[in-house]
């Protein structure tokens, strides 16, 4: 699941492609609650200043403790065996 580019916004009217990052913890969470293998999730230490999709990147300080989440998510999940 790509979780930032799902969240892209393209053709803004500045000519820059906007995004909602404040969503990307809801939908990965989603993701991995429906059963998805993996995550596509790109980050930044500032997203403001990225090159290119800084509006739909999660800042990196914050990818650790989302990890932590989604994982406690994935064990509770699984099948038991």
């Amino acid at each position: 699941m790509d979780c930032t580019h799902a969240l892209q916004q393209p053709n803004q009217t500045a000519g820059v492609t906007g995004g909602n990052p404040e969503l990307i913890e809801t939908i990965a969470k989603a993701a991995i609650a429906t059963g998805a293998d993996g995550l596509f999730i790109e980050t930044h230490p500032n997203p403001a200043v990225a090159k290119s999709d800084g509006a739909n990147m999660l800042k990196l300080d914050l990818l650790e403790p989302l990890l932590e989440k989604l994982v406690r998510i994935r064990k509770a999940i699984a099948p038991k065996t």
